[in-house]
């Protein structure tokens, strides 16, 4: 029994630390200093745990190239409270959006600032 005990304890303690690692701290994924401003079209929303990303599809003005930038939000939770449900982003309309760049040069951003293009309404914004 003693011994059930302490493989009971030892799998509790790693787990726990395995679920605290996973979670990185904003500065490690962004840099608060690297800000993007975007506008592009959406093409994918995931309300997804620890936070929601939607992804866009921005076209460079100079190449004509499209790339796919994933911009991450807060959590499912705390979207709702501000007043966002899965129908706020509309997968085909456009939107402007700037925040941090992440730090490993993907196309990915943490969004501070949320607008829909046409209308102008902001839909969040992190201040």
């Amino acid at each position: 029994m003693r011994g059930f005990t302490r493989l009971l304890l030892a799998s509790t303690l790693l787990g726990a630390a395995t679920g605290t690692s996973a979670h990185h701290a904003f500065t490690a994924q962004y840099d608060p200093d690297q800000t993007v401003a975007l506008e592009g079209v959406v093409v994918k929303v995931d309300w997804l745990n620890p936070h929601a990303y939607f992804y866009l599809d921005v076209t460079d003005p100079d190449s004509g190239e499209v790339t796919t930038w994933a911009c991450e939000l807060g959590s499912p939770v705390s979207m709702v409270r501000q007043g966002w449900t899965r129908e706020s982003l509309t997968l085909g309309d456009t939107f402007k959006v700037n925040g941090p760049l992440a730090r490993d040069g993907s196309p990915a951003m943490n969004a501070r600032a949320v607008e829909h293009a046409a209308s102008g309404k902001k839909l969040f914004t992190q201040d």
